[in-house]
């Protein structure tokens, strides 16, 4: 039996999976690592504190596999689209003003850039309809002109190399400064056609990146599931309890590495008929969402990132729309309420998550009620869920989140329901950038969920009750550790494609399907939904004045 590892670096933790060449995971292993959030906004993280997670992961699966170094044969990385900073020996520098020695990470949520992000969307560059017609607070060029204006004598002066997180990962432990197609096309405005555009830099003041064929940012090129360098390094092999030259993928985002480990899985049973890879869209639902699709032909939509050409799939386009607050959202709304003590002590008395145990109050009141489906009981009050801003479709960063509907109440029902209302929220908002979509030229048929919400069956449910599609849950429940695995099992040559390791590495998945008695009611839900967004812009308008 071949073994295969995969490494995902996740927003406050390493894990990593030991897999075998069948797909299924036999070990995982996790490490918290630490974020920095010096003020508002400001997210940052430590590479040599992430690096030394991903060893004390690696060898923890290994060991508790009972496998040798001899029977892994590959190693995948993938992580959040964070912005790592080094110098030209390749030391840490701190991206933090007060300069903090540890920290030379800029993190994915991070949004110092507003100031940077407006005025890049300013120049309305051509570049820019890749990114859904305006780039985002969370991609890297923003990111690397705030660093430019705000710690030039400090980090950018000195910057010798500048790393989207899985391709810091992958340089670590392979020595070669090799960039993903993943994450310089999602991420950094690298397009099929132009490559980083040095017109574009120029424009937005960054013209020094263009240097010597843009090698700060990314001279080579590989697409994942290719080797990188020639494996893993003599030090890095001796760090992870590997063997030197073990195989290792050019690396990934987490979402779309994800979506590798996602939709390649069949509905168990065969319930449903399977539609083909471009009508499946892939929900990784976390601390944020990201919605990714692919497509054969590039497609452009508004407010939605891309297309992106290979970034998930070689030879395939993608799309990806987003929430930028999503598992964050529920956690916040449920903590900050006056009832969330009271509910943690009776969920901890069951032995039950606190969502699990608020389904359950759901479920009672309904029927105290006497309605026929807990999904009316929000309908005198309803959410916009942009607390952080609105990614897609509307990618607007200064939306703000917005509630109708708030009594006196201070009880456990009455979190009850604005836990509800925030769920049927987050599916509407699911339900918007479908509609978007699909008006651009997108057909989605079915929808796969996987990370920390895949857990929720209101959330589960409620997806597939707004939007009307079944959604599917793979049995495997590390989609993108196992993700991870996949493309390291490819670059090792297990099968000769992607797609071919996804076919025999996925397995099965269980199928929501749609309650069809709820439909009209979610449609004016939805309805409500839309119009919460007008009048928000209505305000802005007002006050503007």
């Amino acid at each position: 039996m071949k073994y295969f590892i995969g490494v995902d670096v996740g927003t406050s933790s390493v894990r990593a999976a030991l897999v075998d060449e069948n797909g299924k995971v036999h070990t995982t292993d996790t490490k918290q690592i630490q974020i920095w959030n010096p003020c508002p906004d400001y997210y940052q993280q430590s590479s040599e504190n992430i690096w030394s997670a991903v060893i004390y992961t690696v060898k923890n699966v290994c060991k508790s596999g009972s496998v040798s170094s001899k029977d892994v044969h590959g190693i995948g990385f993938d992580a959040t689209c964070s912005l790592v900073i080094r110098d030209k020996q390749f030391k840490p520098l701190s991206v933090c003003p007060n300069g903090t020695p540890d920290c030379d990470i800029i993190m994915w949520m991070d949004h110092r850039a507003t100031v940077e992000t407006d005025q890049i969307n300013a120049t309305k560059h051509d570049v820019l309809k890749y990114t859904g017609g305006t780039i985002s607070v969370e991609m890297e060029p923003p990111k690397l002109l705030w660093l430019k204006k705000n710690v030039k004598s400090q980090c950018w002066d000195k910057a010798g190399y500048m790393f989207d997180l899985c391709d810091f990962l992958t340089w670590r432990s392979t020595g070669s400064t090799t960039r993903s197609v993943c994450s310089v096309i999602a991420k950094w405005t690298y397009t099929k056609d132009k490559q980083f555009d040095p017109e574009f830099y120029k424009m937005i003041g960054l013209e020094d990146l263009c240097e010597n064929n843009f090698e700060k940012i990314g001279s080579d090129i590989q697409a994942q599931g290719n080797p990188c360098g020639n494996g893993l390094t003599v030090q890095a092999a001796a760090e992870l309890g590997l063997e030197p030259k073990t195989s290792v993928s050019v690396g990934m985002i987490d979402a779309h590495c994800a979506t590798i480990g996602c939709i390649g899985c069949v509905p168990k049973d065969k319930c449903i008929e399977l539609p083909s890879l471009n009508n499946r869209l892939a929900m990784i639902s976390g601390t944020s969402t990201c919605l990714m699709q692919l497509s054969n032909d590039p497609i452009f939509v508004p407010g939605v990132w891309g297309p992106n050409w290979s970034a998930i799939v070689p030879g395939l386009w993608s799309a990806e729309g987003g929430q930028s607050a999503a598992g964050k959202l529920m956690d916040h709304v449920i903590e900050t309420h006056p009832a969330y003590k009271e509910i943690v002590s009776l969920a901890n008395d069951r032995n039950e998550h606190v969502t699990d145990y608020l389904y359950e109050v759901l479920k009672q009141e309904a029927s105290i009620q006497g309605i026929s489906s807990m999904a009316i009981l929000t309908r005198d009050f309803h959410v916009w869920p942009d607390y952080h801003g609105n990614r897609s479709p509307l990618a607007d960063h200064t939306l703000k989140g917005m509630i109708s509907g708030l009594t006196l109440r201070t009880d456990i029902v009455g979190l009850s329901i604005l836990y509800l209302a925030t769920v049927q929220a987050l599916a509407y908002s699911t339900c918007h950038i479908l509609d978007v979509m699909r008006q651009c030229g997108h057909s989605t048929e079915i929808l796969y969920i996987c990370g920390g919400l895949r857990n929720n069956q209101l959330y589960l449910q409620t997806h597939a009750d707004a939007t009307g599609l079944p959604v599917v849950v793979p049995e495997r429940k590390e989609s993108v550790l196992l993700g991870a695995a996949i493309i390291g099992a490819t670059a090792a040559g297990l099968y000769p494609s992607i797609q071919t390791c996804m076919e025999n590495m996925c397995g099965e998945g269980e199928v929501t399907v749609p309650n069809s008695q709820d439909k009209g009611y979610h449609i004016k839900k939805y309805e409500v939904f839309l119009e919460m967004y007008e009048d928000q812009r209505k305000y802005k308008k007002i006050m503007k004045k």
